[in-house]
Formats: C-alpha cells, sequence, structure tokens
C-alpha cells in the first residue's frame, strides 16, 4: 500500500491595507449601497473614514479603476466614480482588442448573433412607446444627414440600438449589445461611415417589420445592413493608413482610436445569421 503524500500549506501572507479597502468598497457595490455613476468620496474623507494613509486609498482607486470598476476623473468636478456596466464590459473588450485578442470579424460575428437574438425579443416585446421612441431617433438621423452633420448622426445611430435592446427588457443584452456599438463607432469614426448605405432607408424598413412583429424578416434586415457596414470597415481596414478619430469621439475610458487586431481567419458572414 503506497503512502499518501503530505499537503504542504504555504504561509498565509497578510493582506495590504488598499486591497482591503478594495473589498470594503466591492461589498457596498454588491450590497446596493453603491450604484453605477455614484461618485465616492475625496480620498482625504475616505482616509479618514477607514483610518488609513491617503496613499492607501489612493492605490486602492488605481486598483478599481485597472478592473474596470472606477473612473476617476480630473478637474473641479472629478473624483471617483462607479462605473456604468456598459463601460466595464467595453474597456474589457477593447483591451482584448488592443492586446490582438478580438478582431474585427470576432465583433461583427459576436454582434450579428447577439443582434438577432435582441430583434426577436423586441419583435415580442416592445411597447407603443418603444416604437415611437425607435421612430422619433429616425427622424433625428435622417434631419442630420440632410444637414451634414456627420458626427451627431453617428451618435444617434448609436442611440438606435440602445433603444432596440432595451425593448427586450433584458439588461444583460442591452449592456453587451452596448459595449459591441460603442467599440464599433470608434471604427466608423475613424473610417467614416459607408456613404452607399442609406441608414434612413434601412431603418424604416425595419421598423415596418418590427411594427407587424415579424422578427424573420426585422431580423433580416438589420443584419443584412450590419454585414454591408463590416464589408466597408474591413475593407477600409485593411487600405489603412488610418487616421485619428476626432476630438471629443472616444468613449468614456477608451482612447481616441480602436485598434482592432487583423482577421485571424476569413469568416463568410453572408451564410451567417
Amino acid at each position: 500500500m503506497s503512502e499518501r503524500k503530505v499537503v504542504e500549506f504555504q504561509p498565509i501572507k497578510p493582506r495590504r491595507v488598499f486591497e482591503e479597502i478594495c473589498d470594503r468598497i466591492r461589498a457596498e457595490l454588491a450590497a446596493g449601497s453603491l450604484r453605477p455613476g455614484d461618485k465616492l468620496p475625496p480620498e482625504r474623507e475616505l482616509a479618514q473614514q477607514f483610518g488609513v494613509s491617503r496613499t492607501a486609498v489612493r492605490e486602492a482607486f488605481r486598483t478599481l479603476e485597472i478592473a474596470g470598476l472606477l473612473r476617476l476623473q480630473k478637474g473641479s468636478k472629478g473624483g471617483a466614480f462607479i462605473m456604468e456596466g456598459s463601460e466595464t464590459v467595453t474597456q474589457s473588450l477593447q483591451d482584448l482588442v488592443n492586446l490582438g485578442r478580438l478582431s474585427l470579424d470576432d465583433l461583427t460575428e459576436a454582434r450579428l448573433l447577439i443582434q438577432d437574438v435582441v430583434v426577436r425579443l423586441a419583435c415580442t416585446r416592445a411597447t407603443e412607446a418603444d416604437f415611437a421612441a425607435l421612430e422619433r431617433d429616425i427622424d433625428r438621423t435622417e434631419e442630420l444627414t440632410a444637414a451634414g452633420r456627420l458626427r451627431e448622426k453617428v451618435e444617434y445611430s448609436i442611440e438606435f440600438y440602445k433603444i432596440l435592446a432595451a425593448a427586450t427588457r433584458n439588461a444583460v443584452l442591452s449592456v453587451l449589445i452596448d459595449a459591441l456599438t460603442q467599440i464599433l463607432r470608434l471604427v466608423i469614426a475613424r473610417v467614416g461611415p459607408d456613404p452607399r448605405l442609406d441608414l434612413v432607408e434601412v431603418r424604416r424598413r425595419f421598423m415596418k417589420h418590427l411594427r407587424a412583429r415579424d422578427a424573420e424578416r426585422a431580423s433580416r434586415e438589420i443584419s443584412e445592413h450590419l454585414k454591408r457596414l463590416h464589408e466597408h470597415l474591413a475593407k477600409a481596414e485593411r487600405q489603412g493608413p488610418r487616421r485619428p478619430a476626432p476630438r471629443g469621439e472616444a468613449h468614456p475610458g477608451l482612447g481616441t482610436t480602436a485598434s482592432l487586431a487583423p482577421a485571424r481567419r476569413k469568416r463568410q458572414l453572408s451564410a451567417r445569421r
């Protein structure tokens, strides 16, 4: 009979003060005492409350910022803010993009799959108020297009997807759609929209199907549009060189550009739904 190996435990390392502060803040977030968008007390005040140095509080803030839980903002109205859920997911995806782990193909494929689910749920759950909000967004997009205010048009084109995702009454889908759309927005801001795509016309047709609760046609309409947009962006990325995104186009917490990794493989997106 063989002898059992004796397990050897490693010494317990004492926790550093800033790690304990991080855990306290996370606990308040989990308990609901802190919510996305809330501003934490200043460093000096928190240091007094915890009975620690300001250096420990500052280190905790930096750690939570890297983890995607805090946004540190400078200026007279600055401070440490609890990040929104979509900001956290967007930052995580952006980091993977910058590390070369995600390509434009990866993002587009994921968006097509998730968007299909969103459209089908919206066809079932959307209310008249949701329809009206989507149509107001389309009207505004049309006005901005006619006025040549393309930067604002891009912003409204993103708001459309947020409203549509909200119509599902599913918070997780809303966060995912917002994160994927924000990253792709940075690419559009850099390379420019495809002048051949009539966004307003596409969305008017989509709304007709959505109001009719026709999930198949509504999903097909928006999927085909996203595929055409992907082809335009992929071609522009291959041609380069890249130009910086216009000022003010960056998402909070992101840089002004989204350096997408080259596609690691070719996908036949047109064959997928």
